[in-house]
């Protein structure tokens, strides 16, 4: 098989074939390196590689544990590039920040140690926005990351990397982490899948343990096999993440056929024209519904019985004392304040505005939120939002400053759809739903708190009535 050849090949294919030994995980590797050396120069999408030499070595050796029947998991020989938000020690954990650069010394995050237990290889990290903030990926350490579709235009982010990496074959599998759309925004941009779980389904750790969780970590992938695949690793209890769900996570590595006669989907669109959207693209999604009735699943129109002013209202608390809080301690530091992101800086300034009385008003406005998502899923099985307000926008911009002749007041409201299933905790999948303009646009598809699986199930059926698997980026042909 050309080394081609192998990095089309399903994360999931790849594994069953380490694991019979009929391709070595030395083949994978050098299939691989040569799939970035072909595209990462252009798309900067992999930072902080490892060495080849150190790589070719690691998978040899994990072609001797094979030979001595030691088997480590599915992720056994492929490699991986975590998201550069994870702490992975002896590789760089930066950030995206000039403050971080030289951050070499972190143990391992909890997924990072499964990635790890599970036989992957890491050869480096995928690129994000400066501490992840915004949905664009550029930063003032490794520079911007293209989209795999368009060398001109924004890849999303924060997980922009990731989906760049899959989109161009330059990984088989990839981790997010998502707060406000990170992993669903960059993978509709590049036609990828992207999966933010429920709340506690893939544990994380973090200096705050119980009011953390907006942000998760989460699969992306080229199909939903091996999302799944990636999610059966990435998921699971762990004691340092106290409200990690004790769930049996191979549950998800298993066939997801399922029979999906008379569900039906509430379609939210534009929240009934509160959002504003770039003209054309709702109807490009929309156009994208007849697969569903191929699996005759019905899509209905829907409204959420909740004020959507309020809820950013929630959002624009929230945010910033998580976000704020998080980077405060750099902040504080004046001399660090000129090499931070002016939104970081906003975030933090804008934290430090509300009393611990907001936070808790807040906090109860959202619980309102989550109350009307649950009124919507008495009548309905999933629900289902637009995965972008906008196409991918120009790389040299920071952000979009207006929609259809509506300013965007702050660096995330251009991305205000994602919001509303981040604030209720529910697991969201974002799935490729065709082109426009010529460039790839997505879905999410919103289940029940903790259904992973349901979402899985859908997802796999979706992607075999519809024909965007097959579309590729032009620079692969």
């Amino acid at each position: 098989m050309s080394i081609h050849s192998l990095t089309q090949l399903s994360a999931k294919v790849l594994s069953a074939q380490i694991a019979n030994k009929s391709i070595s995980c030395l083949e994978v590797m050098q299939a691989y390196l040569a799939q970035i050396q072909a595209f990462n120069p252009k798309f900067n999408a992999i930072v902080s590689m490892v060495a080849e030499e150190d790589l070719l070595r690691q998978a040899q050796e994990k072609d001797q544990e094979l030979a001595r029947g030691q088997y480590h998991g599915v992720l056994h020989g492929l490699p991986m590039a975590p998201k550069d938000l994870t702490a992975t020690y002896g590789i760089a954990t930066t950030l995206g920040s000039p403050l971080l650069k030289n951050q070499t010394q972190l143990p391992d995050s909890i997924m990072v140690e499964r990635l790890r237990r599970s036989g992957a290889i890491l050869i480096g990290k995928t690129n994000v926005p400066e501490f992840g903030l915004g949905s664009h990926t550029y930063n003032q350490v490794f520079g911007t990351t293209l989209n795999a579709y368009d060398l001109s235009k924004s890849a999303g982010g924060s997980s922009g990397g990731a989906a760049v990496s899959l989109a161009l074959n330059m990984l088989p599998l990839a981790d997010g982490s998502d707060f406000g759309g990170s992993l669903r925004n960059p993978a509709a941009w590049n036609n990828v899948y992207g999966l933010r779980p429920s709340r506690g389904r893939v544990p994380a750790q973090s200096p705050e343990l119980f009011y953390d969780h907006f942000s998760t970590e989460g699969p992306m992938a080229r199909n939903v096999q091996d999302l799944a695949m990636l999610l059966s690793v990435q998921a699971g209890y762990d004691a340092r993440a106290p409200l990690s769900l004790n769930e049996d996570p191979t549950t998800f590595n298993q066939n997801l056929d399922a029979v999906l006669k008379g569900k039906k989907i509430a379609w939210l669109g534009d929240y009934q024209n509160y959002l504003p959207m770039e003209e054309g693209l709702l109807d490009a999604l929309e156009a994208s519904f007849s697969y569903f009735k191929d699996l005759q699943v019905e899509v209905v129109p829907a409204k959420v019985n909740y004020s959507l002013e309020q809820l950013w209202e929630c959002w624009s608390v929230i945010r910033p004392f998580i976000a704020g809080g998080k980077l405060g301690s750099l902040y504080q530091v004046e001399p660090n304040r000129g090499q931070m992101k002016p939104e970081a800086i906003w975030e933090i300034e804008q934290s430090q505005k509300y009393s611990a009385q907001d936070v808790y008003a807040a906090s109860v406005k959202r619980s309102a939120w989550y109350k009307a998502m649950m009124q919507l899923f008495e009548s309905h099985d999933y629900l289902l939002l637009p995965a972008s307000q906008v196409m991918p926008f120009d790389a040299q911009m920071d952000w979009p400053k207006n929609i259809a002749g509506c300013a965007m007041d702050t660096y995330h409201r251009w991305m205000e759809v994602v919001i509303g299933p981040t604030m209720a905790g529910l697991p969201v999948l974002a799935i490729p739903a065709g082109t426009f303009k010529g460039l790839p646009i997505g879905l999410q598809l919103i289940g029940k708190p903790q259904g992973e699986l349901a979402l899985l199930q859908l997802g796999y059926a979706w992607q075999q009535v519809t024909p965007y698997l097959q579309q590729r980026p032009n620079v692969l042909s």
